[in-house]
């Protein structure tokens, strides 16, 4: 009884091991007679090439959240130590237009610019800020290459003077406005600081339209008349009708939104759009400071001409042409032409001209008879 225990217990392990290795591996006939395969195993898939994760930005809007996608930041190149300043001064649209310049010029490691800007300054409310007086510190401190002027969105208002007060665009009103305008423009022109004043833009409300083109008009003569340069950007944000515009072209012609809510700030495009009309003066006075991709360090200097000393002392210097000569016109001199030194020897033409000789013939040429030889001459 004990061995038929034993011997069904046996079986049943026998059974177990047998499923467990037929659920392993299912054996066939070749198996059975040719004995247990070799297990071959796939090879492991290729390694996955690693992508550089962007960071992304959940943004909440109501009840959703939206996946923004940052792309990396630009790497913007060093600015030199002998880059040149541009100082721009003004309103709140002076600090626009130094944020439009810092993106135009941000490859140009040769233009730094420098806002300086009170948003709610003027030339009218000197009692709130005072440019007269804190200008001429400024452009001593920085010493910039250029002084850019925008100002006059808040000069809408009454002039308050120890002689009396004067209602906005009365005579005389205008007359103390330019009186102001042209004092801070000789503040740069007289320190030979090349000034750029910049006109105002056009805005949505009709009146605000007008008084601009006025203030213009005023910033146009007074600043040209002392030797500054007005740059006029109202063809910017205008329809072909003269109309004010929300929507226009950018910089690269793509429409795209100029203009605030408000109709008087500027958007990122407006600020690079209004850039954009001072910055062919900007690069004709900085040359080729304004280029991008500019270094000059000591590996790139150019080459200076050098002689040896035996070839400058063989240098010939002339004399120098005076072209405001009125003999130059067919004169037969030179200027200093007396201490010129003649040949001793006769030229062909003095031997004619002078004596009514011929220079002797060389030696073999038909009219050679120095030999006393005549030539032959041909057997007919």
């Amino acid at each position: 009884m004990a061995i038929a225990f034993f011997l069904a217990m046996a079986f049943i392990c026998i059974a177990a091991f047998g499923q467990a290795q037929a659920q392993e591996q299912r054996r066939t006939l070749l198996d059975l007679i040719f004995g247990p395969r070799i297990m071959r195993y796939p090879p492991p898939p290729p390694p996955t090439k690693q992508r550089t994760k962007i960071p992304r930005v959940k943004k909440a809007t109501g009840g959703s959240v939206t996946t923004i996608t940052t792309a990396p930041k630009k790497v913007e190149p060093a600015k030199l130590d002998n880059a040149r300043k541009i100082l721009v001064v003004g309103d709140f649209f002076a600090d626009a237009l130094a944020d439009g310049l810092t993106e135009a010029f941000s490859t140009s490691p040769g233009v730094v610019v420098l806002g300086r800007s009170k948003g709610s300054s003027g030339l009218v409310r000197d009692d709130y800020h005072d440019w007269q007086a804190a200008l001429p510190a400024m452009l001593d401190a920085e010493k910039p290459a250029m002084l850019m002027v925008q100002i006059g969105a808040n000069d809408r208002q009454q002039i308050v003077t120890p002689q009396g007060s004067y209602d906005f665009k009365t005579a005389e009103w205008t007359r103390e406005y330019e009186r102001r305008v042209k004092t801070l423009s000789k503040l740069a022109v007289e320190r030979k600081v090349p000034l750029l004043w910049v006109g105002l833009p056009a805005f949505s409300s009709s009146k605000l339209t007008a008084d601009a083109i006025t203030l213009n008009g005023i910033y146009k003569s007074t600043v040209t008349e002392v030797g500054g340069e007005f740059i006029d950007i109202w063809d910017g944000f205008v329809d072909l009708e003269g109309r004010f515009v929300v929507t226009g072209s950018d910089v690269n012609g793509q429409q795209v939104r100029l203009r605030g809510s408000d109709g008087i700030g500027m958007t990122a495009a407006g600020k690079r759009k209004m850039a954009f009309y001072a910055e062919k003066s900007v690069r004709r006075l900085l040359g080729d400071m304004a280029n991008p991709g500019l270094t000059l360090d000591g590996s790139n200097l150019p080459e200076l001409v050098s002689l040896p000393p035996s070839d400058i002392q063989n240098i010939v210097r002339t004399l120098p042409i005076d072209l405001s000569d009125p003999n130059l016109d067919g004169g037969a001199e030179l200027l200093d032409s007396d201490r010129l030194i003649k040949s001793p020897i006769p030229t062909p033409r003095e031997m004619l001209v002078e004596k009514g000789e011929l220079p002797p013939a060389p030696s073999g040429r038909i009219d050679d008879f120095k030999t006393g030889s005549t030539p032959a001459t041909a057997t007919p």
